[in-house]
């Protein structure tokens, strides 16, 4: 399944790593918001790899979990999904609005093929510092690089370059991130603090 080659979703072991997912996101989706501590020990569990500093907000679904590796200052807001039966790699200081999914899951075109249980992955790849608006898709094999911009309800089906704002179905590159947002942004943080 990891490879990428077609595998039966079915498979006892599959089942098994599924089974323990669905317990772990159920348990992690009872917790009520006092209960910091528990969730991230639950994440931690859960994921492949996390950071010290993680929050999702419940519900948070995904099919195995131990695919999913994330970085330090990770933040998904309610409704995520992660269809992990690949890898699915994110970088530091990313976030997600509501309804983000991830689906590394894909079947073959072929309604033979596909009829008889067989589906396969490809990986997805988030970099640094990325904001992914609210209900966006990102489709198996794709990479976003790092200082990105996707804008809500876009559909991700190629990659995505650095420093980019990206929106639409499918997801295109609109404009750079320039010197001229990161001073208007900086302003509008220094007017915040007073200064």
């Amino acid at each position: 399944m990891l490879s990428g080659q077609l595998y039966r979703a079915d498979d006892p072991e599959l089942l098994e790593a599924r089974l323990r997912a669905r317990r772990l996101t159920a348990a992690y989706n009872a917790t009520g918001p006092e209960e910091g501590e528990r969730r991230r020990a639950l994440l931690k569990e859960l994921f492949g790899q996390t950071g010290e500093q993680i929050y999702i907000e419940p519900t948070f679904r995904c099919d195995y979990g131990g695919n999913i590796r994330v970085g330090e200052r990770f933040y998904a807001n309610f409704d995520c999904v992660i269809l992990d039966v690949a890898p699915v790699t994110i970088g530091d200081d990313v976030l997600f609005a509501p309804r983000v999914g991830i689906y590394a899951a894909a079947h073959p075109i072929d309604a033979a093929v596909r009829n008889e249980g067989l589906e396969f992955g490809k990986p997805v790849t988030i970099g640094d510092s990325v904001w992914v608006g609210a209900n966006v898709v990102i489709n198996p094999g794709v990479t976003i690089g790092s200082d990105v911009v996707i804008g809500s309800g876009s559909v991700v089906t190629r990659d995505i370059p650095d420093h980019v704002v990206a929106v639409g179905n499918p997801c295109r590159v609109l404009r750079p991130v320039t010197q001229a947002d990161r001073d208007f942004w900086l302003a509008r943080r220094a007017e915040y603090f007073g200064g």
